[in-house]
């Protein structure tokens, strides 16, 4: 028997929204966003800043780019394989759980003759050394394995060596190659005692920023399988409650006991919101029904491959927005609508203000900048 109430799409919404920060912006510091919500998909180096701007009180991109240089957040590969700026607390805590499925991923994609400790061993010393790209990585360790293709023994590396991107990589206004080290010769100051954390506290951390879930969602969002017993170990020590997916009827929602969940007929209309891109919102649910309508799916990721950031209205995806091309001139940001229906007015002087801001803190040198919202059509 369920613990709560069926939950609906739209109370899925609110609570997810809720739990994201984004029904309203946080007065918090960014170390704190990025711990709660475990960490910012970062294969765009300057996705996270635009990420934490909708859900931060006065957000300062300043203030994670300190952080990066700081060593107090690293950017390294973990949930689903990806690239993710995390605490250095949290580098330490959550990569020894994914490491096995990127261990395992990287063997059936870029599998080496060479034994995967020698690999490490070897590609760890270079890269404590200095920092290496893995260009430089690769020609430093094809010679040593010559049994195996150079790029592939640099995959190795990085599935069996935690490694982060080094500043000026993922800074603030910079750029820079992605050259990287070791988490340890990194941040070798963490405390011990800060790399607890088990599948089980992994996901209670994921229900705290991403609930109420089902297993298959919690799965979908680390790249893990097999965690159903422990949804129902955390259940059963009344960890976690149960509540029924009023949506089909049958699927199983977990939460935290007395996690937000905002009444929708009581949170009422939620202001437009443009989130970033890669946010992960939207890459965290294999039913993500409740933020971006399944006909809609289709139109969020661009042709390259890259998810651009959407504009929310009353909390569900309604379109999407890019920056075009700059110049010290004219920056412009194009917001495309994902259905034919207009945005009310209000709705458009909100976008519109949100954009700007955006513009502002993205491009602060350009002398104009220009909002354009296609019409519906």
């Amino acid at each position: 028997m369920a613990d709560l109430p069926p939950l609906d799409t739209l109370a899925l919404n609110r609570a997810l929204l809720a739990r994201q920060w984004l029904l309203a912006p946080r007065r918090a510091s960014a170390l704190e966003a990025v711990e709660h919500l475990v960490g910012l998909q970062a294969q765009d180096a300057r996705a996270p800043y635009l990420q934490l701007l909708p859900r931060l009180q006065g957000f300062d991109p300043l203030e994670l780019s300190a952080l990066l240089e700081s060593h107090a957040a690293v950017r390294i590969v973990l949930m689903r394989g990806t690239i993710h700026l995390v605490s250095a607390r949290d580098a330490y805590r959550l990569r020894p759980l994914v490491q096995p499925m990127i261990a395992r991923a990287t063997d059936n994609n870029h599998g080496v003759a060479a034994a995967a400790g020698a690999v490490a061993r070897a590609g760890r010393a270079l890269v404590e050394d200095r920092p290496r790209t893995f260009a430089q990585l690769a020609e430093q360790l094809g010679p040593r394995f010559p049994g195996d293709d150079a790029t592939r023994l640099a995959q190795q590396v990085r599935a069996h060596v935690p490694l982060v991107q080094v500043p000026p990589r993922g800074l603030w206004l910079q750029g820079g190659a992605a050259a990287h080290t070791s988490l340890e010769a990194w941040c070798p100051d963490v405390s011990e005692h800060d790399h607890q954390l088990d599948m089980e506290d992994l996901i209670l951390r994921y229900l705290n920023a991403f609930g109420p879930a089902t297993v298959q969602d919690a799965q979908k969002w680390s790249g893990l399988t097999r965690l159903a017993p422990h949804f129902r170990a955390l259940a059963e020590q009344g960890r976690a409650v149960t509540a029924t997916d009023a949506q089909t009827g049958r699927r199983t929602l977990y939460d935290l006991p007395d996690a937000p969940r905002p009444d929708p007929g009581d949170s009422g209309r939620v202001a437009p919101i443009l989130t970033g891109p890669f946010d992960n919102l939207i890459l965290s649910h294999a039913d993500g029904t409740r933020v971006l309508p399944a006909e809609h799916r289709p139109k969020v990721m661009t042709q390259n491959g890259l998810f651009a950031g959407l504009v929310l209205i009353d909390g569900f995806a309604a379109g999407n927005w890019r920056i075009e091309a700059t110049n010290k001139q004219r920056a412009t940001l194009t917001v495309a609508r994902f259905t034919t229906k207009a945005y009310t007015k209000p709705d458009e002087r909100a976008i519109t203000r949100a954009a700007e801001r955006l513009l502002q803190l993205a491009h602060p040198d350009a002398r104009q900048h220009v909002v354009e919202l296609t019409p519906p059509g």
